[in-house]
């Protein structure tokens, strides 16, 4: 397992190298890892026939990178300055730079801080909701999730199925409540504009965490957006739509596809 140390953490990754020169950084979502996010799904296989090179962290907290349970561990930023630091360990300049999830919020946040290391930004599983301040994807109900001894007593639907599924993938739920616990201050709307790469925001049309994609989409200055019909935040990552939706913006996408907002 590669790995290097990022600001006193362990954190480990896979740098998949093709003949292609195109470079995709992939950045998971919250209790997932990089394995079950981007192998397991199929995204390294669909990079790769691309020629691509594939570099892909496990964000720490999760999967086989440092697991500290304390939120300082993670506030500030810090997601996003592991990311840039295992470009900067790899020798990268610049990549396309994908992200789902909590792992879309990373990548923006990777965006506003060092605009000129993405190319092109895909923000997956995330949409309207993410602008609004107050809790978003109900935060404290996560923590409380992660940090309940009986996963019976979780009532709320999304909650239990994060919980469910940090169960299944083994992560150690007192570091992903410490994550939580250091989520970062609400969205910056003037550095969003500012930015000039070309974004795609997508998410599934029954995804109650992300809500509409054009809603975020439209804050960028060359921001595309698509809703997945049918498919919700759990579904959209593996299915073949996302991919396609993905593709088609990364390998050039056409503005019949991809509408200017009004």
């Amino acid at each position: 397992m590669p790995s290097f140390t990022s600001a006193g953490v362990e954190i480990a990754y896979d740098d998949l190298q093709p003949q292609g020169q195109r470079i995709a950084l992939l950045i998971h979502g919250f209790a997932s890892n990089r394995f079950e996010a981007w192998r397991r799904t199929g995204w390294y296989a669909a990079f790769e026939r691309r020629g691509a090179r594939v570099i892909a962290l496990d964000l720490r907290g999760h999967g086989e990178s440092g697991k500290p349970h304390d939120p300082a561990a993670y506030a500030d930023g810090r997601l996003a300055a592991d990311a840039i630091a295992l470009m900067d360990h790899l020798g990268i300049g610049q990549a396309d730079v994908v992200g789902y999830s909590m792992g879309a919020r990373t990548a923006l946040a990777l965006a506003c801080a060092a605009p000129g290391r993405v190319a092109n930004l895909v923000l997956g599983g995330i949409g309207g909701r993410t602008l609004d301040a107050s809790d978003p994807g109900g935060r404290q109900a996560m923590i409380q999730a992660m940090l309940a001894d009986d996963p019976d007593t979780i009532e709320a639907p999304l909650p239990r199925g994060f919980r469910q599924f940090a169960d299944a993938q083994g992560e150690d739920r007192r570091a992903l409540a410490a994550v939580l616990e250091a989520s970062g201050p609400p969205l910056d709307l003037v550095a969003l504009g500012a930015l000039t790469m070309p974004v795609l925001v997508t998410a599934g049309s029954r995804d109650p965490l992300a809500g509409d994609p054009a809603d975020l989409a439209r804050r960028f200055a060359q921001g595309r957006a698509v809703s997945l019909p049918g498919l919700d935040h759990f579904s959209a990552i593996p299915h073949a739509a996302t991919k396609s939706a993905v593709f088609d913006f990364l390998d050039g996408f056409d503005e019949d596809d991809f509408p200017p907002f009004e």
